[in-house]
């Protein structure tokens, strides 16, 4: 049984006073009935299962009434283990977030976010895997997420933190597989920003905060998480570097562009099914 921190009871409590009912809110939400939701969730922004190397990630069945919903969600089964659910939420901490704290009136136990992230270190190189250690707040979507009145609460620039223990076995797990691979590993401060356009011209405020990647939803996620009950840790892929002058915006080469798919596609799923696989012996 989860344990809710006392602020999510509030959130369901105001959806009921103008009628939802929870169970029908998080259909509305994830697309797809409460039952169909497993204990071991990996939370997408934008990846598919098809990024993945079947051969390693599994056979994926995609469960969502229609193709392309709002919320695609999917059931993997694994090569070996228990099935989990793969969810993609679309990019941003509003969608990402709602369905964060839907999975809190679910059988999710443990949840991996994975997804995208840019450097702001030139140590890292496209393609290397990251595991945030914290997120930093620069969302607007985290004022929703604290006791208080929306005027009061300001966020900005707090931590928000993955769970301690699935984080540290995050960190063990991808240490380990990425050494095996030769693909560089980082355990990095993240920043979680709401513009990619506006954000070149803060980027020395970001690095100000001690922050060494930025991306848009884990400060607002590790927050829901903890409201709803039940563990998240993160888990990225470098996919530009500003400090590089390889951003999103341009400077990429094709060859980097493709090293980083094909780590993706071969290395992440043995680290996902191996960190799922401890959390179901432990």
């Amino acid at each position: 049984m989860k344990q809710h921190h006392p602020l999510y009871q509030t959130l369901l409590d105001g959806m009921a006073r103008y009628g939802a009912e929870p169970a029908g809110a998080v259909e509305e939400t994830l697309g797809v009935p409460v039952e169909r939701i497993r204990r071991h969730v990996v939370l997408a922004p934008w990846w598919e299962p098809s990024m993945f190397d079947p051969a390693c990630f599994g056979r994926a069945e995609y469960i969502s009434p229609v193709p392309n919903a709002e919320t695609m969600v999917w059931e993997v089964a694994p090569p070996q283990g228990e099935p989990l659910t793969f969810i993609k939420t679309h990019i941003g901490a509003p969608v990402c977030t709602d369905v964060a704290l839907a999975l809190g009136l679910t059988a999710c136990e443990a949840c991996l976010f994975i997804g995208s992230v840019g450097a702001l270190d030139p140590a890292m190189r496209l393609g290397d895997i990251v595991v945030p250690e914290s997120s930093v707040c620069g969302d607007g979507t985290s004022r929703y997420l604290l006791p208080g009145t929306l005027a009061q609460n300001d966020p900005f620039g707090m931590r928000a933190y993955p769970d301690a223990a699935l984080n540290a076995r995050l960190i063990r797990t991808a240490k380990r597989i990425a050494g095996e691979e030769g693909v560089g590993f980082h355990v990095a401060r993240n920043f979680s920003i709401d513009t990619i356009f506006a954000q070149f011209s803060r980027i020395d405020e970001i690095l100000a905060f001690g922050c060494n990647t930025v991306e848009m939803e884990t400060a607002a996620a590790f927050r829901a998480a903890e409201l709803a009950g039940y563990r998240m840790a993160a888990l990225f892929s470098v996919s530009d570097n500003t400090l590089q002058n390889k951003s999103l915006m341009g400077g990429r080469e094709a060859g980097e562009r493709a090293y980083r798919k094909r780590v993706r596609a071969a290395v992440f799923p043995g680290i996902l099914h191996s960190c799922f696989a401890e959390n179901a012996d432990s």
